[in-house]
């Protein structure tokens, strides 16, 4: 295993100091094959002695056993190692924030309560020193997702490495984003407006949501003789002028049963497909949302229940509560963004309460994909996918396991980050003046 590591840490372009100011990695430059490895394609059984051999960033083909390949196979032995599809974080603000304290590193919120125009995308940092991090513990690609007004912007999938935000994007515009506002009075300590003030505020975001997505209809419908970036850009969410499908889902963000019972019957009426963002209610409405196909993106399992009265284990077991129910589903992470690469540890809480180990991993790659809808692209092991994917030491669930390799659409990744190289900064200061051993 060590020498794998050595090999494998030898090849890539630079070693980062902090990704900020490394190298981003080079094009696939010949085929690649992994051999002689535990291969878990999660579209399909596991193989446990089994191959995935790539070229020019897209998976060739994956077997079992030995296979003779082109003479300028790069072939890595990856003898008790495992292989899988790069993780995807669902919902993430990486790349949009970098430091919470500098306003100018914050980039998740426009100005204004509806812009659907203000693209993830756009105003990614590739430069961002938490991405590195966050795909040092296997996650290649995620949601990057502006955050504040009715309508933030819209969604965009990203892989974790690139010189510009267009090498980073696998899909810019992934749909808009709906902050859906409370269906009732907070009787919260803090609320210090009478209930009926509380109910005219709900009905007029209500409103003015519901009032933002007719006029672009009626602009869809127009003659449009002038352009509106804004709502050129809530069209992606909303059917065709001839009734078609729209070209992509609507996130919606929304935790109680009533949020969520209002968003999918307001959505299915004006022929959206949603998605509901965070759900901690899902359970409750979970007959209607398998009745209309409307998947849920958890907001992770790492947070206490979210009534006084919920049994204590009531987020662990939501996962599987949505699958029993035949609801499609997803994880994201109940982390800050700095902390986004601990999203295998909620789907493997959910595991600790009942959720089998393949569903998990399902609910971190190619259902997350399938929630997307980029699962053409990545979410799994499959011929004609992109070289996505990951060596580890040992299950991606368990907090030892470490992603010793990574490619990104075949390109070989560096998995050091800032955290790393300081760690390593620090265990040399420490063998230069004698206080561990040298071989420590």
């Amino acid at each position: 295993m060590k020498h794998l590591i050595t090999a494998l840490v030898a090849t890539c372009t630079l070693a980062a100091s902090a990704q900020d100011l490394g190298l981003k990695a080079a094009p696939q430059p010949a085929p690649v094959a992994i051999v002689n490895a535990s291969v878990h394609p999660v579209s399909a059984p596991s193989i446990e002695r089994g191959f995935v051999y790539f070229e020019g960033g897209r998976i060739v083909e994956i077997g079992e056993g030995d296979r003779v390949f082109p003479a300028t196979t790069r072939v890595i032995d990856a003898n008790g190692m495992q292989v899988w599809p790069g993780l995807i974080a669902p919902v993430t603000e990486l790349g949009l924030t970098e430091i919470q304290a500098v306003r100018q590193t914050r980039d998740y919120h426009e100005v204004g309560e509806f812009t659907p125009e203000a693209r993830a995308a756009t105003g990614t940092n590739p430069d961002s020193t938490l991405i590195p991090v966050t795909r040092s513990n296997g996650i290649l690609t995620y949601g990057a997702f502006p955050t504040s007004g009715a309508v933030p912007g819209t969604a965009s999938v990203m892989r974790s490495d690139g010189w510009t935000t267009e090498d980073m994007a696998i899909r810019a515009d992934a749909g808009v984003i709906i902050n859906w506002p409370s269906m009732r009075p907070s009787q919260d300590w803090w609320a210090d407006e009478p209930d009926a003030e509380q109910r005219r505020r709900i009905r007029e975001r209500l409103d003015a949501i519901d009032t933002f997505f007719q006029q672009a209809i009626s602009y869809r419908d127009g003659d449009r003789p002038v352009t509106s970036l804004r709502l050129e850009a809530a069209l992606i969410s909303l059917p065709g002028a001839d009734g078609g499908a729209p070209e992509r889902p609507v996130f919606i963000n929304a935790n109680d049963v009533d949020q969520i019972n209002a968003a999918v019957v307001w959505a299915v009426g004006m022929g959206m497909r949603p998605v509901i963002v965070g759900g901690s209610d899902a359970h409750l409405c979970a007959e209607l949302l398998a009745a209309h196909d409307v998947p849920v993106i958890l907001g992770g399992t790492q947070r206490f229940p979210k009534r006084a009265d919920s049994p204590h284990d009531d987020p662990y077991t939501l996962p599987k509560r949505l699958a029993d129910a035949g609801v499609r589903w997803c994880m994201a992470s109940s982390d800050r963004t700095a902390h986004e690469r601990n999203l295998p540890y909620n789907a493997a809480k959910a595991v600790a309460f009942g959720l089998p180990i393949d569903e998990a991993m399902r609910g971190l790659t190619l259902s997350t994909a399938e929630v997307l809808e980029v699962a053409d692209e990545i979410g799994s092991l499959d011929a004609g996918k992109a070289a996505t994917l990951i060596i580890t030491d040992g299950h991606p669930l368990e907090v030892t396991t470490e992603t010793v390799a990574a490619f990104i659409d075949g390109r070989q990744i560096d998995v050091s980050n800032k955290q790393t190289d300081l760690a390593e900064k620090y265990r040399e200061k420490y063998r230069q003046t004698g206080m561990i051993d040298g071989g420590e």
